[in-house]
C-alpha cells in the first residue's frame, strides 16, 4: 500500500485558482426538476444496428407502463421499417432485490425518474466501457469490451450519414470529443493508442502512441478553448486489484493541430496512476484524480501543478468540475463522493454515500466507477453495480431518483451538454437514451 501524502500545496494557496479562473458564463438554464414519482408512461425504442457503417438503424418502438405498487411492467412492442406485425406483447419482470453469496441486497428505496421517452442501443456484443455525448448533444459514442467504438444517433431527425463502427483490436479505455465540434473523437486503449476519428472523413486520420512504459490510456480529455488534449496514461502493475494494475502515471498534453507531444505534466518521482481528467470551462485549470486518493490541480499556460489535497482514503475513480467552477465533485473506489470547495481548500460542501447500489458482485471485472453531471449542475447520475443507477440532487433536500432498469450493471454514464437527457450503458451490452420529462 502506497503511503498516503500529506495536504500540501504547490507554487501557491488556492487562491491562485481564483486569479486564473475568469467568471463562468453558464448559467442555470432552469430545466425543470425530476418529479420524484413511479413512471406513469415511458416511450422506449430499441436501436439494433449490426453495421451502423453505411446504413439507419432498425428501430423497435416500445410503449412501456409502470404498474404502482407492482413489480412487473408490461411492455407492447411495434416494430417500426422492419415488417413486424406489432402484435407481440411482452412481459418483462423486476427483481426487488439482488442475491449475492447468500445474501440479498435490496435496492436503496429511491423513486423512478419520470421519464418523456428511452431508446436503446444494441449494436454492441459485449459490456460497455464507455459512452458521451459529442459536443452538440446530437451524436453518441459508445465503447465496449470487444474493442470496438460505435458513433450513432438517437434523434431521428439528425442524419445518420456519421454513424460507424470503429475496430480497435483492444479494450478501449477513453473516450472524449472534440469541444467546438461533433467532427473529432479521440479513443484511447489499453495497448498505448491514442486514435483521431474523423467522423466526416469516416476514417483515423491520426494514430498515436505513448512511450512503452505507460501503455494504458486511461483517460483523455480535449480543452474547450485550445487545439490539445491531455491523456493520462497508466504503466500497469502486478498489483493485487484493479487500482494497483494500473501503476504510474505519466500525463502528456498533445497539440491537435501537429499531432505531436507538446509537454509532460509534472506529477513527482513515481506517481500514482491518474483516473480521471476534467479541464475547467476555459482551459486553463486541470484537475487529474490519483489511485492514491490525491486531487491535483495544474495551470495549463504555466504547464505546473499549483495544488493538490488528499480527497479520498482510497483510489478516486471519478472527478466533475462543479457548475460555477468553485468546486469539484470526487468519487471514490470507496463509493463516496464528496463536492469540494476550491475557494477554502479542504472543506466539504456536499456528500453522499453511493455504497448501497455497489454490490460487491463476485469475479467482477467493472471497477471503474464514473459520474456525470447535467447542464444545469444540479443533477449528478452514478454508474452503478445494481440494474438501476442512482440520480442524486446536488445540495437538494431529497436523496434523488434512480433510472429504470438494465439488464446487468450500469457501467457508463454521461449527461446532453444541453438538455435534461442522459445516457447509460451496460455490462447487458446495450446503451440507453432516456429523455426527462
Amino acid at each position: 500500500m502506497r503511503k498516503r501524502r500529506n495536504y500540501h500545496t504547490i507554487g501557491g494557496s488556492i487562491s491562485s485558482l481564483s486569479n486564473l479562473r475568469e467568471e463562468s458564463s453558464q448559467m442555470s438554464r432552469g430545466f425543470p426538476e425530476v418529479s420524484p414519482t413511479a413512471v406513469p408512461r415511458a416511450v422506449q425504442t430499441e436501436i439494433n444496428q449490426d453495421s451502423v457503417v453505411n446504413g439507419a438503424a432498425n428501430i423497435q418502438s416500445e410503449y412501456v407502463i409502470s404498474k404502482s405498487g407492482d413489480n412487473s411492467t408490461v411492455a407492447l412492442n411495434d416494430r417500426v421499417g422492419n415488417g413486424g406485425s406489432g402484435d407481440t406483447m411482452q412481459t418483462v419482470h423486476e427483481s426487488p432485490s439482488i442475491e449475492i453469496s447468500g445474501e440479498v441486497c435490496g435496492e436503496e428505496d429511491f423513486p423512478d425518474v419520470k421519464v418523456e421517452h428511452q431508446e436503446t442501443f444494441l449494436g454492441h456484443t459485449s459490456p460497455i466501457s464507455r459512452c458521451c455525448f459529442s459536443a452538440s448533444g446530437n451524436n453518441i459514442a459508445s465503447a465496449s469490451l470487444d474493442g470496438t467504438v460505435r458513433i450513432w444517433t438517437y434523434d431521428s431527425s439528425t442524419p445518420v450519414s456519421r454513424n460507424a463502427t470503429i475496430y480497435c483490436g483492444t479494450e478501449i479505455l477513453s473516450l472524449d470529443w472534440e469541444c467546438k465540434s461533433d467532427r473529432l473523437l479521440l479513443i484511447g486503449t489499453s495497448d498505448g493508442c491514442i486514435k483521431a476519428w474523423n467522423v466526416d472523413a469516416k476514417r483515423v486520420v491520426c494514430d498515436l502512441n505513448t512511450t512503452q512504459a505507460f501503455p494504458s490510456v486511461l483517460d483523455i480529455k480535449c480543452s474547450p478553448v485550445e487545439p490539445i488534449f491531455v491523456s493520462a496514461a497508466g504503466s500497469g502493475g502486478a498489483g493485487s486489484n484493479y487500482f494497483d494494475n494500473l501503476g504510474f502515471a505519466s500525463l502528456t498534453v498533445w497539440n491537435m493541430k501537429t499531432w505531436k507531444p507538446m509537454t509532460v505534466l509534472p506529477l513527482g518521482e513515481d506517481p500514482p496512476a491518474i483516473t480521471s481528467l476534467c479541464f475547467n470551462h476555459n482551459g486553463k485549470i486541470l484537475a487529474a484524480s490519483a489511485v492514491d486518493g490525491m486531487i491535483h490541480m495544474f495551470d495549463m499556460s504555466a504547464g505546473l501543478q499549483i495544488t493538490g489535497w488528499p480527497a479520498h482514503d482510497s483510489s478516486i475513480s471519478s472527478i466533475l468540475f462543479g457548475p460555477d467552477e468553485t468546486s469539484i465533485f470526487s468519487l471514490g473506489s470507496d463509493r463516496k463522493i464528496f463536492e469540494w470547495s476550491l475557494q477554502n481548500q479542504g472543506q466539504i460542501l456536499w456528500s453522499r454515500d453511493c455504497s448501497r447500489f455497489s454490490y460487491p458482485l463476485k469475479g467482477s471485472q467493472y471497477c471503474r466507477h464514473e459520474m456525470a453531471l447535467d447542464a444545469s449542475g444540479r443533477r449528478l447520475l452514478v454508474t452503478s453495480s445494481s440494474v438501476r443507477a442512482p440520480i442524486y440532487q446536488v445540495q437538494g433536500h431529497l436523496n434523488g431518483w434512480r433510472t429504470l432498469p438494465h439488464g446487468a450493471p450500469i457501467t457508463a454514464v454521461d449527461w446532453h451538454p444541453t438538455s435534461p437527457i442522459f445516457l447509460t450503458g451496460s455490462a447487458d451490452n446495450s446503451v440507453r437514451v432516456t429523455s426527462l420529462s
